[in-house]
């Protein structure tokens, strides 16, 4: 009876020791899908944009380059006031590193950037007789567009009169840029193009300022 007993109570201990090693390996084997599951939430997502900060790129970018343009212009000229060149230096430099930037968003989101303006705005090229090229001066969300006339009349001008007229469409420019600028701030998602914003409100607001100042002196 006792060896009996012996065997029964080894074979017990065994039944309980295999089944306490499964309950082991079981929950262990259990616990490895939730620490994959956990560390697979955590995963990085890119900032969100929306259709106003597309439009925004798009539409700034052309408006940038016709800015550009029309310092281009007038720092090609013989007789302009040195604080005209000066600002229109400064336009450039501010402008054209916002230009590769709004460029880089649109690449990131999967959209184009709106065809260039240097070609359509200049003398001799007709950007509305180019297939699937909208006349940008009047696109809606384009504000302070100067037309074909408006830069040929500029290119025409010279001295004096080239640094007002500059001044003249660069102010009504500027805030064309200010108006589109406030709309992304308030329909805007994506924090570095309000951001952007933002900044071109307050910079050229400060240009806007300063060149009704210089019209007042020329």
């Amino acid at each position: 009876m006792t060896g009996a007993g012996a065997i029964a109570a080894l074979a017990i201990a065994a039944g309980c020791s295999s089944n306490n090693a499964s309950g082991e390996h079981q929950m262990s084997h259990t616990s490895a899908p939730a620490t994959a599951s956990a560390s697979g939430t955590t995963a990085p997502s890119s900032e969100a944009h929306n259709d106003a900060d597309v439009m925004f790129a798009q539409h700034m970018i052309p408006h940038h380059q016709q800015a550009i343009e029309m310092s281009d212009m007038v720092l090609g000229k013989q007789g302009i006031d040195p604080r005209v060149t000066e600002l229109a230096n400064q336009i450039k430099a501010a402008q054209g590193p916002e230009i590769q930037k709004m460029q880089g968003w649109l690449t990131q989101w999967g959209n184009p950037a709106m065809p260039s303006m240097s070609a359509g705005n200049m003398p001799g090229h007709d950007m509305p007789g180019m297939p699937g090229m909208p006349n940008m001066s009047g696109a809606p969300g384009m504000s302070g567009m100067m037309s074909e006339a408006d830069m040929t009349a500029l290119q025409n001008a010279q001295g004096v009169e080239a640094s007002k007229l500059f001044l003249t469409q660069m102010i009504a420019h500027h805030e064309g840029a200010i108006t589109m600028a406030q709309n992304e701030i308030k329909d805007g998602q994506y924090p570095a193009a309000v951001e952007l914003a933002k900044a071109i409100v307050t910079t050229q607001q400060k240009e806007i300022d300063t060149m009704k100042g210089m019209l007042t002196t020329l």
